[in-house]
């Protein structure tokens, strides 16, 4: 059978009544987590991620992506309407977004987003069709040798691409792969780091880290910096952009797709990177570079369609290579383990419906975001007019409520509490922590397939150099290497 043979079998998952519904719900709940200051699609997913235990596999998955891209559209809302990001990956957005609000041009500008984030994330999810059953094939003739190199390889351009210090994100994907160690060995069951707390026997709660490190730092961030901005309702008649506007914006809409998917494939550099480098690309190639700032339709429709044209892309790694590209798709997998499926090559032979039911679900779930986003605008609007003092209260409860209904444990809530403080003092000092999560993620899995590509070898450690794929991935490790230490020389790193 053939990708679109398979596809309709995703649909045929996608469009039972259940599953539509999970999407409806998943697309809905990340606009608003995505509208709102101090959430966002990793906070949003982990929220939720309890209430998929009693779901059916793919149905957990399609909600949480749901969450997921759909807290990449609304973030847009308040990038436009506050000049305040909803989630990281909307700063660039605030820059020409909020310039064409305060000329009286937010409806289009709102209308602009939404389109271009449609398109941009459709064309990904084309991609992700062509290029997943492709790699998995080719992933399938990977041994464990390779695969260690493989997470070694993701960690250090985690590293090498991020936006903070290199020695300071260097210290958090150390701290990351310490806190992996925590709780029974994968190979020998034997107990690591728990100093005779059974609370940490299956390790550091994924879930109360992600929450603290994200959600309740950003909500201090946020209580912190006090914002007091009321934004303006647009009418619908104002949703409708200008001829000349939709001219400037098609060709950024089409180059913003491109680079979206490129960067979306490259684990660690996440929606933010692609977001900046299609505002240099369409800024270069403007003929009124000094409209830039100002309110350029193309320095908004660039970023907001690689934006989403990411999420697609950072699909790839996860479900055939089984490495959450983004903090966000490391709530996928843990949801997807959580379910016994194993994202990896053998996904799509061992569960179609679950690869392909997501896959058709995103077409979905995109055109859902279409029409929520734009006629909805009011709604949005009236959730960003609630003074903070009386959000954050509510905003702190969902997250307790979220955490404690996965385990019923107190200590994970202490967890959240502790990870939500050192996650606001981190930020303050400027440390990123996306990278402490990941590397906690693709840590185990890099230390299993470590530990048996040695056991191969009889203590060998030349494995690690042999072989076609592993030699492959050395080369990429190598060449974003020079690529970076380049970038620094001649100073665009800064």
């Amino acid at each position: 059978m053939d990708s679109f043979g398979y596809l309709m079998n995703g649909f045929a998952v996608a469009l039972t009544p259940t599953n539509l519904l999970l999407c409806l719900v998943g697309c809905f709940w990340g606009t608003i987590v995505g509208v709102l200051p101090g959430l966002g699609p990793l906070a949003g997913m982990a929220l939720l991620l309890p209430l998929t235990f009693g779901l059916d596999p793919a149905g957990a998955v399609i909600m949480l992506a749901g969450i997921f891209y759909g807290a990449m559209y609304g973030g847009s809302t308040t990038s436009i309407l506050l000049r305040v990001p909803g989630e990281a990956a909307s700063i660039v957005t605030c820059i020409d977004g909020h310039e064409m609000a305060r000329k009286g041009r937010a409806g289009s500008a709102l209308t602009i987003a939404a389109v271009g984030s449609f398109v941009g994330g459709s064309l990904s999810i084309l991609g992700l069709m062509v290029a997943a059953p492709l790699l998995a094939e080719a992933m399938l003739k990977v041994g464990p040798a390779a695969e260690a190199v493989l997470m070694a390889t993701a960690l250090l351009v985690v590293a090498f691409v991020s936006t903070g210090p290199a020695i300071k994100t260097l210290a958090m994907v150390l701290a990351g792969l310490a806190l992996g160690t925590i709780g029974l060995d994968q190979l020998t069951a034997s107990p690591r780091f728990m100093f005779g707390s059974l609370e940490l026997i299956d390790g550091m709660s994924f879930v109360a880290l992600a929450i603290g490190l994200f959600g309740i730092s950003e909500l201090l961030l946020s209580l912190d910096e006090r914002l007091l901005q009321r934004p303006k309702t647009p009418t619908l008649r104002e949703l409708l952009p200008t001829a000349a506007e939709a001219r400037e914006a098609a060709p950024a809409v089409l180059r913003g797709s491109g680079i979206g998917f490129v960067f979306g494939l490259v684990p660690g550099v996440s929606h933010i990177v692609s977001t900046f480098v299609s505002y240099a690309v369409e800024k270069r190639l403007s003929k009124h570079p000094e409209e830039f700032g100002k309110g350029a339709v193309a320095g908004l429709a660039g970023p907001e369609t690689a934006n989403n044209a990411t999420t697609g892309a950072a699909m790839i790694p996860l479900l055939v290579l089984g490495i959450p590209a983004i903090p966000a798709t490391a709530i996928l997998l843990s949801a997807m383990m959580v379910h016994n499926v194993q994202p990896g090559p053998m996904l799509l032979v061992e569960r179609p419906d679950v690869f392909w039911g997501l896959v058709a679900s995103m077409y979905i779930g995109n055109a859902i975001l279409l029409l929520l986003n734009l006629p909805l605008v009011g709604l949005f609007v009236s959730l960003l007019r609630t003074p903070m003092g009386y959000l954050a209260p509510l905003v702190m409860v969902v997250c307790m409520i979220g955490v404690f209904s996965v385990k019923a444990s107190s200590f994970e809530l202490a967890v959240m509490a502790v990870a939500g403080i050192a996650g606001y003092l981190l930020r303050k000092f400027r440390y990123d922590v996306a990278p402490l999560l990941l590397a906690m993620v693709i840590g185990d899995r890099m230390e299993v397939g470590f530990r048996r590509a040695l056991t191969i070898s009889q203590g060998d450690y030349a494995i690690f150099t042999q072989g076609a794929a592993v030699q492959l991935f050395l080369g990429i490790l190598a060449l974003v290497a020079c690529l970076q230490i380049g970038a620094k020389l001649l100073g665009y790193r800064r």
